[in-house]
């Protein structure tokens, strides 16, 4: 990419990592995917100059194969919006960063407000 003098590198990473919450067990979360949260921004900048973007996605709770039914309700309680995201909803994100040429250094939430503070 740097050789062509463009791309864009889409890391994944989790909105948990930036807005721990007390009822679930964050500490793995903030120390592997707060590090890509920084490596996404350090990475951003020693790459800008050979027109390489660099960003990342940040999901919340998506309804992947991966949560059991059995604990979508409480899983609902981990955003504002009261509900669970969905897959197209991350490749949505993924599309706007392949396609968005001036932004680069940008962790994206996609978490249905639970960054956003506290609620």
């Amino acid at each position: 990419m740097a050789e062509r003098g463009s791309g864009s590198i889409i890391n994944i990473t989790a909105s948990l990592a930036s807005q721990p919450q007390a009822n679930v067990p964050a500490l793995l979360a903030v120390l592997i995917k707060g590090g890509i949260d920084q490596a996404t921004r350090a990475l951003a900048l020693e790459l800008a100059p050979k027109g390489v973007r660099v960003n990342a996605i940040a999901p919340g709770v998506i309804d992947t194969p991966m949560h059991d039914p059995a604990t979508h309700e409480f899983l609902k309680t981990m955003s504002p919006m009261k509900r669970i995201g969905n897959v197209a909803q991350i490749v949505d994100a993924a599309l706007y960063l392949a396609d968005a040429e001036f932004t680069s250094g940008v962790v994206l939430p996609i978490d249905g407000g639970a960054t956003a503070g506290r609620w």
